[in-house]
């Protein structure tokens, strides 16, 4: 079949098409785009989705974009995230001069102020905002995050254009009044808008919003807008029967605020709050009205009760997903109420709540056994036994997270991985209690483990990563100052996770080069590791770790006395994805050794365009 072009000849456009939406990854649009011109131009007609980060003129590149992706419905601009601009084909000399501009290098810790000739117009304005609406008529999605130059009159435009318009998040946008009013009576299909730190909007503009097509929205978000105040929940309440999620984070939403979307929005299903003066009556509103609730969320609450819980356990039949964050006045009464009112309850996390302790987790173990994830932050007051009952009760428990629980030791893990040994996530970190025993547990029973992070959990030791590297299929392993960990458990796992992506090693001092040797050797998926703190590592252990990781994307070696700037470019010479690199400043800048790593990541990566960031620590 050498020299016969079967598929071009033998397959329409509209196959090839349906083909190339069926791609699920961005490098295999790209791959597909490369293979002639016809792909190119049926790929660029399949692109349905563009996510675009802060660029040195972001309103030409839209319209650059525009010309391009005729079928775009979705487009999503970040300004806090950057861009590499395509570099244009030509010799191998002007390629390596565009690959130079792609290098990075940033000195942390220092505060260098940028010289004008670096100052570049990295925010998208209205003018970028009207191009949008020109270029993009089948927009159905728009997020604008943080892009600060976008006023109401680019909203304007946007809205009296895309009137297919569904969801719009303009986070950080500077919009007023004005702007969203337009938006309300212009685009008639909108679901979902997001208006977190639109510190310009009144009350006004989000209640001409909810009047115009307060029938279509489903989810609303607002946060740090001052002048938001209950009038606006109000009018949500009078017109927005449909709407299912709701988000506020605001000082000046009180009960009554509350109340209206309760009364008013009997479909709510998500609702976040974070308001300082609301109280249990509005918890008890929506417990009485919101029957379909699936996911409450309550953040910093100084006046909550257990007597707001009780209400939601009795009303909330429906509730899936609980969050409480420091809220210091609810116990273990509240969380009573809501284990045996809402026996869906699949996810649950306290955070900081100091008066919740065992009682109130062991009433979840008992009632709840459709629980898959498990979080506990910063609970001092949970014992053993809480998470022997979740061990006992929960028997589909795929996730669990354990941050500074001091009571909290191997009795509880070794519960937890012999009655779930569905576990796919284990995190612990700062529970100096937890020991080898309950992780080697785990090792013995959880055979589906992938993720496991054991941050500070000093009194682990090898032995715990040897049952873990011969029971369990881990893609990511942290094991960050668990300082009795040495050679020995990394090998284990180097040995039994051939799949493993991730993995921290640092300030683990008994690490030697024998570990990274056997991890080059066994780890050939690896793209991550971190290093830092590691003073037994040297040179010749990165030049086996590198030597068959060919897929290694990122290496954090910082303060390790025995990594010379000759490991350094070691690891960018040897690594064709090498995409970010973490070491001192002096070993990036010394003599001719980074001047060496320069060389090889021009002669050897220049096909590849990557951007490579060097961040250099004093």
């Amino acid at each position: 079949m050498r020299g016969h072009d079967w598929i071009n000849t033998c397959l329409p456009d509209e196959l090839i098409l349906e083909i190339l939406r069926r791609l699920d990854s961005k490098s295999s649009h790209d791959a597909c785009s490369l293979v002639c011109k016809r792909w190119l131009g049926l790929e660029r007609l399949s692109r349905s989705i563009l996510r675009i980060g802060a660029s040195g003129s972001p309103d030409i590149f839209i319209k650059f974009l525009a010309q391009r992706f005729v079928n775009v419905k979705a487009v999503h601009i970040d300004e806090r995230l950057s861009i590499s601009l395509p570099v244009t084909a030509g010799k191998r000399r002007r390629r390596d001069e565009n690959s130079l501009l792609s290098l990075k290098i940033h000195f942390a810790g220092e505060r260098n102020e940028p010289k004008e000739e670096e100052c570049e117009p990295f925010c998208l304005t209205d003018s970028g905002l009207t191009a949008v609406a020109d270029g993009f008529a089948k927009l159905e999605k728009l997020s604008l995050i943080w892009c600060s130059n976008v006023t109401s009159f680019g909203v304007m435009s946007l809205a009296q254009k895309c009137s297919l318009l569904k969801s719009l998040d303009l986070q950080g946008c500077y919009v007023g009044d004005q702007g969203l009013a337009v938006v309300g009576q212009c685009c008639k299909q909108l679901e979902d808008l997001n208006l977190r730190f639109c510190e310009s909007l009144t009350d006004s503009g989000l209640v001409t919003l909810a009047t115009e097509c307060g029938k279509s929205l489903k989810s609303l978000g607002v946060a740090a807008c001052a002048r938001i105040t209950d009038k606006s929940l109000e009018a949500v309440g009078s017109h927005c029967k449909n709407l299912e999620t709701l988000s506020l984070d605001s000082e000046f939403i009180s009960n009554k605020g509350i109340l209206a979307i309760a009364q008013g929005c009997p479909l709510l299903k998500v609702l976040k709050l974070q308001c300082i003066n609301v109280t249990d009556r509005a918890l008890m509103a929506v417990g009485a009205s919101c029957l379909s609730l699936e996911m409450l969320a309550l953040y910093s609450f100084q006046q909550f009760t257990d007597e707001g819980l009780r209400s939601i356990g009795k009303g909330c039949k429906k509730l899936k997903n609980l969050t409480l964050s420091d809220c210091n006045f609810l116990g273990d009464r509240g969380l009573e109420a809501i284990a045996t009112g809402c026996t869906e309850l699949t996810h649950l996390e306290v955070n900081g709540c100091h008066n919740i302790g065992t009682i109130g987790l062991e009433s979840v173990g008992k009632s709840c056994p459709r629980l898959t994830e498990l979080a506990l932050l910063y609970c001092q007051r949970v014992g053993n036994f809480a998470l022997t009952e979740v061990g006992r009760g929960c028997k589909y428990l795929q996730a669990l997270h354990l941050v500074d629980c001091s009571s909290i030791g191997d009795e509880a893990i070794c519960s937890i991985a012999k009655g779930c040994r569905n576990l796919k996530k284990l995190h612990i970190r700062r529970c100096y209690e937890v020991g080898s025993k309950g992780i080697v547990a785990v090792g013995e029973h959880c055979h589906s483990l992938t993720d496991l992070s054991l941050r500070f959990c000093d009194r682990v030791r090898d032995e715990a990563l040897i049952a873990v590297g011969q029971g369990c299929p881990l893609k990511y392993l942290n094991v960050s100052g668990c300082n009795q960990i040495g050679d020995a458990g990394i090998v284990a796992v180097a040995r039994g996770c051939p799949n493993l992506t991730y993995l921290d090693v640092s300030v683990l001092q008994n690490l030697r080069d024998i570990a990274l040797t056997e991890l080059g050797e066994g780890c050939p998926l690896l793209k991550d590791i971190v290093l830092s703190h590691c003073h037994q590592i040297t040179d010749i252990g990165l030049s086996h770790l590198v030597k068959n990781c060919q897929m290694l994307e990122s290496c954090h070696m910082v303060y390790c006395p025995s990594i010379t700037a000759a490991g350094v470019a070691t690891v960018v010479s040897s690594c064709p994805n090498i995409k970010k690199v973490l070491v001192e400043k002096w070993k990036a800048l010394s003599s001719l050794v980074f001047l060496m790593v320069l060389f090889f990541l021009f002669t050897f990566h220049v096909s590849k365009l990557h951007v490579v960031c060097i961040c250099l620590f004093p």
